[in-house]
């Protein structure tokens, strides 16, 4: 009987689009294709079909029974990059047209390594994404209490709407001082726009930021506020195509994209720039996911993919969210799941530096064209695939199932002539010793983040997925004494598994600044009409954003958080407040007592401040919709001992300075009990599993590899 789809989940990635499909029991399959950057839609396509392959099915017959599909991608973020976006005109303040140009110190050495950050010279200013040029400023100012103080000069509005429309912009983006504390200048100027547009015969869409991001932080929301315009905006455009795509195979639901917050957002989303990253989102919240079935509290979650290496913890079952991200070297002011990427993944660039003569990786990679070893790339640098290949722990002949093939002989002349001559070794001994840096920058990385939280390895589990964690899981864990380490067998599509995994939700925060205790005249029934007074305006944005979906809102389940810190600090704390609204001053208390007792856990206990008085400085809401979600596959255990068909012989691997002889097993015909030590490599079309000797790796029954060090077995 042929599978039934149901649920359809992609993430494109900067290297690999993968698939994920879940079937009406639960099972599921994992597909993957090139990433197509000018055309996302084709790689989608593409990876589809890869995995369809597994199920013998057509699209037709898959996409007419499917009822949601979730879609994340990086054409936004490469057009940021890149700086292929649109054509902008910015109304501020009078005073502060030179906002971009200024910038904050902060982001002017956002990318840059330790030793450039030092030296100030190295230090070069974004190319700003509005040229000064076409930034107008405009007499009015509101005070941080949203009190007018200057009133809105009209005839000077006017006029500069006028002048930015001569200038031929698509977009106009208006970003006052405090508009956020009061809209009422903002709001006005859209009136005028509007008189003015139908003047002159000419409109361009309008974006405002205290309708979009009324939240603190005048330069990480002004940011914020252009990128929506400048990147999100013309990003619809790949969406669509995504759409379209499915629609011409046969769905017939709603695609929604994975949102940075933790949860999926249809494409017509008012605020869209959410998704500018939103694939390692997918990994974290598809890890979330994994643990609450598997009553893990504590995980770290690594993904490595081509380009990069993503970081996350989940720590009481909770991730945390960054209200101020830092991305494509630009302060946002939008809420992201916490998530820490260093640029090294398998396609990172190998060079020997000619004044230290010493290796340096990256940060700079092949992405999706592999390596030297991929002739069709055209790549001359060699990469650390190319030292995998070389080394014999990937398959020349079983890249991506064998449809791309890698010529090993070219990988080797390029890291014998670009590394190994230039340092006097052998290439083999250079490719390893490669290997050894890059797995070791990986776990310096790892340990930064665990101790860093007060913890130690011991009280997390591990999780490794991506479409290069797999191959380096081992090294990038030894010595790391991790209560477990967890490699699903699906790891190369884990992050569109977690696009999956999301909840359909909108989510939306608004700045309000109410002090509870230790602020003179500050009164808890006041506090308490204001917080719903803002929940209550957050719900109805939240509410007609569902609506472009044609939800029913009464199946909207609407959360609410509020971000709290002690008076006088600047970092704050989300917290959940387990109510509609408040009505009493002990669900305030409650309030107070649950931020206290998270302070306690994400800092020491120690540095506790009830005396300094609280702030709620943001409200949020959340409204969600439930959405079919993948079940974790369940098969019976069988014996420890591998069956004969999985077996595919035995390779020369080069480990620890000598050549030895390598089983290598086909991932899709292990059993659930299978045992298997190091050295063994276990391959699929998607991903290579390495584990190594003194290693040893347990196949559960849910088809995710326990990987242990052979005395603890």
């Amino acid at each position: 009987m042929p599978k039934k789809a149901k649920v359809l989940a992609i993430d494109a990635g900067g290297t690999m689009t993968d698939t994920f499909i879940i079937d009406e029991n639960g099972e599921f399959v994992v597909g993957k294709a090139q990433t197509t950057p000018d055309d996302e839609a084709l790689g989608f396509v593409n990876s589809v079909k890869d995995a369809l392959k597994i199920w013998d099915i057509s699209s037709d017959q898959a996409f007419s029974t499917m009822v949601s599909g979730t879609y994340s991608g990086t054409a936004m973020l490469n057009r940021l990059l890149e700086r292929k976006g649109r054509e902008i005109g910015l109304i501020v303040s009078m005073g502060q047209e030179d906002y971009l140009r200024m910038e904050r110190g902060l982001q002017t050495y956002l990318g840059y390594s330790y030793a450039d950050r030092l030296h100030l010279a190295t230090h070069r200013h974004n190319e700003p994404l509005v040229p000064r040029e076409r930034i107008r400023g405009v007499t009015e100012r509101i005070d941080l209490f949203g009190d007018v103080i200057i009133p809105l000069y009209e005839h000077e509005a006017k006029q500069v709407i006028k002048e930015l429309l001569d200038e031929e912009i698509d977009y106009l983006c208006v970003n006052l001082l405090y508009s956020y504390r009061n809209p009422v200048h903002e709001k006005r100027i859209k009136e005028i726009a509007a008189e003015v547009f139908e003047e002159v015969g000419k409109s361009v869409p309008l974006f405002l930021s205290s309708d979009l991001y009324p939240v603190r932080g005048d330069y990480g929301r002004l940011n914020t506020l252009l990128v929506e315009a400048y990147a999100a905006e013309p990003s619809r455009d790949q969406l669509n195509k995504v759409d379209q795509a499915s629609k011409k195979l046969g769905a017939n639901y709603e695609t929604r994209v994975m949102a940075s917050h933790g949860g999926t957002i249809g494409i017509e989303a008012k605020q869209l720039a959410r998704t500018l990253v939103s694939g390692p989102i997918g990994g974290v919240v598809g890890a979330k996911y994994l643990a609450d079935k598997l009553l893990s509290k504590n995980v770290v979650c690594t993904d490595i993919g081509g380009t990069s290496f993503d970081l996350a913890l989940i720590t009481n079952g909770e991730y945390q969210i960054k209200n101020n991200p830092q991305i494509a070297r630009f302060v946002l002011n939008l809420p992201l799941v916490q998530i820490d990427s260093l640029g090294a993944g398998t396609g990172t660039f190998i060079r020997v530096n000619p004044n230290s003569n010493r290796i340096e990786l990256g940060p700079d990679s092949a992405g999706a064209k592999i390596g030297v070893a991929y002739e069709e790339g055209g790549v001359q640098i060699p990469t650390v695939s190319d030292c995998n290949l070389i080394l014999g722990y990937l398959n020349p002949d079983n890249f991506l199932g064998g449809e791309v093939k890698l010529n090993k002989e070219k990988a080797y002349k390029a890291i014998k002539e670009q590394v190994a001559d230039k340092l006097g070794l052998d290439p083999y001994v250079a490719a390893e010793g490669v290997i050894r840096l890059f797995e070791d920058s990986l776990k310096n990385q790892v340990i930064a983040m665990v101790l860093g939280k007060g913890y130690a390895p011991v009280n997390y589990t591990m999780l490794s997925y991506g479409g290069g964690g797999p191959l380096h899981t081992a090294g990038y864990t030894e010595g790391l004494n991790f209560e477990d380490v967890l490699v699903p067998a699906w790891a190369a599509g884990f992050s569109a598994f977690g696009c999956a995994c999301a909840d359909f939700e909108y989510r939306y925060d608004k700045t309000v600044d109410l002090g509870i205790a230790g602020v003179a005249g500050a009164e808890p029934v006041k506090v308490l009409g204001a917080l719903n007074v803002a929940w209550a305006e957050l719900r109805d944005k939240v509410k007609k954003e569902f609506e472009k979906s044609s939800v029913d809102t009464s199946a909207i389940k609407y959360k609410h958080y509020v971000r709290m810190q002690y008076q006088g600090q600047l970092n704050d704390l989300e917290i959940n407040c387990r109510v509609g609204e408040i009505e009493t001053v002990e669900q305030l208390e409650q309030i107070v007592a649950d931020f206290e007792e998270s302070y306690g856990k994400t800092y020491a206990r120690s540095a506790k401040s009830p005396e300094l008085g609280y702030l709620i400085t943001t409200a949020v809401v959340k409204g969600v919709v439930d959405v079919e979600k993948p079940m974790l596959p369940e098969e019976a255990l069988t014996s420890e001992q591998p069956p004969a068909e999985a077996s595919k012989g035995q390779r020369d691997v080069y480990w620890r300075g000598k050549w030895v002889k390598g089983d290598i097993w086909d991932m899709d015909l292990l059993k659930p009990g299978n045992k298997l030590s190091g050295m063994s490599i276990v391959e699929s079309p998607s991903s290579t599993f390495v584990i190594p000797c003194g290693r040893v790796a347990y196949l559960d029954k849910h088809r995710i590899f326990h990987l242990k060090t052979e005395e603890k077995i």
